[in-house]
């Protein structure tokens, strides 16, 4: 068997555990999944795990990275256009909102295990491997046209991200509320209405 075929069986066997683990994970929670469940989703021996991940935790984190949106966010912040800041602004959370549809449901269940299991190391740990992408973006929205409150720009950023995440889970809850799931409003651009103007209006 060649090395390229060597690294392929390889590269398909790890993505075969990281699945088979989301899969109980969802399914059980962290402590309920044992490796030997995960090896025999994932239809190899107990062994070979260990070629793969040192621990449990390994596989976890693995697969909190695999299923996390910032491999279709990154690409899609690269192409956001508007002359504005607001326009930028817009154009970004409208092609992030998208690329995330869903999330509710694949993402928040692992990110409640990563917050009560590990305190959010895992993902502080992503979050540090993204941030010289996400400075080139705010880079380039800080140099669109526009003037900005006088808020520190790391709580611009950290509030950006904030809508996100609570659009995720509030449509999570919402499904539940009926004042919370109503279709004739635009849930998503109120939030990013609130994030770019606030709730007051200025006074004259």
């Amino acid at each position: 068997m060649t090395e390229s075929k060597v690294t392929a069986k390889g590269e398909q066997t790890r993505a075969a555990i990281i699945e088979a683990a989301y899969r109980l994970f969802l399914k059980k929670g962290f402590h309920g999944t044992s490796i030997r469940e995960i090896a025999e989703q994932a239809e190899i021996a107990l062994g070979g795990i260990y070629n793969y991940f040192g621990t449990k935790e390994d596989i976890f984190a693995a697969v909190l990275d695999a299923y996390h949106p910032y491999h279709v966010i990154l690409p899609a912040l690269e192409s956001v256009e508007g002359e504005t800041m607001e326009d930028f602004v817009r154009d970004a959370t409208e092609r992030a909102r998208k690329e995330m549809a869903g999330a509710e449901t694949r993402l928040l269940p692992l990110v409640f295990i990563e917050v009560v299991e590990f305190q959010g190391r895992h993902l502080g740990q992503i979050a540090q491997k993204l941030m010289p992408a996400l400075l080139g973006f705010f880079q380039r929205f800080a140099g669109k046209r526009g003037k900005l409150r006088p808020i520190p720009f790391p709580v611009m950023v950290r509030a950006f991200f904030g809508v996100f995440i609570a659009h995720m889970l509030t449509e999570m809850i919402a499904k539940n509320i009926p004042l919370l799931k109503d279709g004739k409003y635009d849930w998503f651009g109120g939030m990013v209405e609130i994030y770019l103007h606030g709730i007051l209006q200025p006074e004259s």
